[in-house]
C-alpha cells in the first residue's frame, strides 16, 4: 500500500484513494463482530430425579479472548422463564466446540420441552434458541 501511495502524483487519484481507504478505517472498530452469536451445536437433558435435570451443552462461538467470548447459557421454559444458568468463566479460543454441563435443574409439572439460549460478550443472547425435549 504505501509502494502504491508514493507513486500517486496526482491529487485526482489521492482522491480516489481516499474515497476507498477512509470507508474501510471506518469499518475497524466493528471487526469484533465478524466472531458472530455463539451457536448452540447440541444439547440433552438427562434425568436426576422427579423434576430435576442435567443439561449438558455444546456451544461453538469463534471467541477471540476476554473482550469477546461465549460467556453463559441459559435453559428456559417456553414462556421464557429462566430454570437455570451456567456461567462460561473464560474464553475457549483453543477448544472449539466445548461442553459444559449444568446439575440440578428444576422443571416445572407440564413442561415437555425447553430452550438452550447462548450468550456472549459482545452480542448478548443468540437469535436461535435450541429445543431440547424432556424425557
Amino acid at each position: 500500500m504505501a509502494r502504491y501511495l508514493s507513486r500517486v502524483t496526482c491529487p485526482r487519484q489521492l482522491k480516489c484513494m481516499k474515497k476507498i481507504i477512509y470507508p474501510l478505517l471506518l469499518m475497524l472498530p466493528s471487526l469484533t463482530l465478524f466472531a458472530g452469536e455463539p451457536i448452540v451445536v447440541d444439547a440433552s437433558a438427562s434425568p436426576i430425579k422427579s423434576g430435576v435435570y442435567r443439561f449438558d451443552v455444546t456451544l461453538r462461538h469463534s471467541d477471540e479472548g476476554w473482550d469477546h467470548y461465549a460467556d453463559a447459557w441459559d435453559v428456559t421454559a417456553p414462556n421464557g422463564e429462566i430454570l437455570g444458568h451456567r456461567t462460561l468463566f473464560h474464553p475457549h479460543v483453543d477448544e472449539q466446540p466445548f461442553t459444559r454441563s449444568l446439575s440440578g435443574v428444576a422443571v416445572p409439572e407440564g413442561i415437555d420441552h425447553v430452550e438452550i439460549r447462548a450468550h456472549d460478550s459482545v452480542h448478548g443472547y443468540s437469535s436461535q434458541p435450541y429445543r431440547v425435549n424432556l424425557e
